[in-house]
């Protein structure tokens, strides 16, 4: 490495799904101004696949703070908690980033092995969810609140090592060859972590009528046995409509990628599809758009809010262009 540049740099950022997503751009980020340098990250083993589909990522190194959280006293647990710490020591990094800015994640940093000139970011006081979490990092740096969820990862990773911000939006992905998926096909996600997050099914039910007329195939993919089951009676009530098999991280990936476009809810899964640069149109019912909302680099909208939801005229309307 020239002087000045880091070799090893590990990214903190663990979960959930869409926030895993939203931190993507900071590997192209750094692939780009640091070409030489090896990328490593630590996440919730749920989501180790995204990281795995951007080229940059050199090693994922999961944890499972959720399931040990669990079983905080079982002693298969200690021994995953002391393998991952005994992970986190097997390299010296000259730079790690905690993009996340909770205890939890400062903890992990904390836990990491520094080069001797290697130093631990994040975010500062005034800029982070948990303040106390601030207090484990060697520097800290403000970002606005104000800003997307996207634009806030970018901007504390250029501040943190000190470069200039690129305006392109690369999420860097490579999803392998679709299974299933078409040209003609549409892709409806509608499930969600929370009830409130749901779009009524006569709403997708009526959408995706009106889609078939069109010659589109709609799928419909599931993940727990409740997702499957709302996916399949969508599906039964749309001729030619079918209920996609579980499937993998990576796979959904491929399958978002090679859909003609995606609509769906308030879900992790809407973000990997604008990940994909695949046109999306994301459902808002119970929260907010404006910080963590779908935000990619090719066509993507975001329709409703808390307590305002859309309707399926304004759903057909906004997919216009694509339809």
């Amino acid at each position: 490495m020239s002087a000045g540049e880091p070799g090893d740099i590990l990214l903190v950022k663990t979960s959930s799904m869409g926030d895993v997503i939203h931190n993507l751009p900071v590997v192209s980020d750094l692939a780009a101004r640091f070409p030489r340098a090896h990328i490593d990250w630590v996440v919730e083993e749920g989501f180790a696949d995204i990281c795995r589909l951007h080229p940059a990522v050199r090693q994922v190194l999961p944890v499972a703070l959720r399931r040990w959280k669990r079983q905080p006293f079982s002693a298969s647990v200690w021994r995953e908690i002391r393998a991952m710490r005994q992970n986190l020591q097997t390299t010296a990094y000259d730079v790690v980033l905690d993009t996340q800015g909770l205890l939890k994640s400062a903890l992990i940093v904390r836990a990491a092995r520094c080069a001797a000139t290697g130093e631990k970011l994040g975010y500062g006081v005034r800029a982070i969810r948990e303040p106390l979490a601030a207090c484990f990092y060697d520097k800290r740096f403000f970002v606005a609140k104000s800003l997307h969820a996207v634009v806030r990862n970018r901007q504390l990773a250029a501040l943190a090592l000190g470069y200039d911000l690129h305006p392109a939006l690369d999420y860097g992905l490579s999803p392998r060859d679709a299974k299933g998926a078409r040209g003609d096909s549409v892709v409806f996600l509608t499930a969600a972590s929370r009830a409130d997050k749901l779009w009524a099914e006569h709403n997708w039910i009526n959408l995706g009528r009106a889609l078939a007329r069109l010659g589109l195939t709609l799928l419909l993919p599931g993940g727990n046995a409740l997702e499957r089951e709302r996916a399949e009676h969508i599906a039964s009530k749309v001729p030619g409509a079918q209920a996609v098999p579980p499937m993998s991280l990576a796979d959904l990936a491929a399958l978002l990628a090679h859909a003609r476009f995606v609509v769906g809810v308030d879900t992790g899964l809407v973000h990997l599809a604008a990940a994909v640069q695949t046109p999306v149109l994301a459902i808002y019912t119970a929260t907010h758009p404006a910080l963590t909302g779908v935000l990619g680099g090719g066509w993507f909208r975001n329709l409703g809010a808390s307590g305002a939801p859309p309707n399926l005229v304004d759903v057909l309307k906004a997919l216009q262009p694509l339809i």
